[in-house]
């Protein structure tokens, strides 16, 4: 029943598939706990691509683990300044070996964002290596969009490096992605991570390496986490 109640939830809120895990593009080979809810509200999001700049709010990530270490996800993004939807998608991730190394698969299924309609597709591998404060994560995949016309097909790979210490968690990201036929997209940098207690406070800064990527984007994050039964509340913070 509590999977049903919450695939339900993820499709009253469809999303996007711009940020990992907040503020990160790269995603972790980790799952939330069996019925853990992990609630993302993205404050703001500012994206400046020569002289245009776009403005996304609200931002919503929900991922919601259920046992198996599978993750139910649902993502969305809209845009201010067009006043649109400008991404939704549901999808799930499951990590079959978590070791000192987590290998994990994480899909998701972008939902139509407009009249003309359209699904797509993207998929991709994400492996993280534990080594005391340090976290790398890898991901690489693919994806395929029939919303746009023409329709969009291409690759996407990312890395971040991850610190953590006391209640702070600090990382660079490297983002890449090409959309075939066109130029490659390349993008870095720094993120934060602030546990005050009851919330996480999250930002992060990206600056474009090559001329297909936006000059520079960034965003700001609240995020809580709730456990739908009474068993004691995991003291890890994603």
């Amino acid at each position: 029943m509590r999977a049903i109640y919450l695939v339900s939830i993820l499709l009253i809120f469809p999303s996007a598939t711009v940020q990992a895990f907040p503020p990160f593009r790269t995603t972790d080979a980790h799952t939330a706990d069996p019925w853990e809810l992990e609630t993302r509200l993205g404050l703001l999001g500012f994206k400046r691509s020569g002289s245009a700049n776009t403005y996304s709010s609200p931002l919503l990530r929900i991922n919601f683990g259920i046992p198996q270490r599978i993750e139910l996800k649902g993502e969305f993004a809209y845009l201010i300044n067009e006043n649109k939807v400008d991404e939704a998608a549901v999808g799930f991730k499951w990590v079959p070996y978590l070791r000192t190394i987590g290998v994990g698969i994480e899909t998701l299924v972008l939902l139509p964002v407009s009249q003309a309609g359209g699904v797509g597709v993207e998929s991709l591998l994400a492996v993280t290596l534990y080594n005391d404060s340090f976290r790398y994560h890898l991901n690489g995949g693919g994806f395929y969009d029939s919303r746009p016309n023409p329709n969009e097909k291409g690759w996407r790979g990312s890395a971040l490096v991850e610190y953590r210490f006391g209640r702070i968690r600090a990382g660079l990201d490297f983002f890449s992605k090409q959309i075939q036929g066109d130029p490659v997209q390349v993008s870095v940098g720094p993120g934060i991570i602030l546990d005050v207690g009851p919330f996480a406070f999250r930002t992060g800064f990206h600056a474009g390496l090559t001329n297909a990527a936006p000059d520079w984007a960034a965003t700001f994050w609240i995020t809580k986490s709730f456990y739908l039964d009474k068993k004691e509340e995991s003291t890890e913070l994603r």
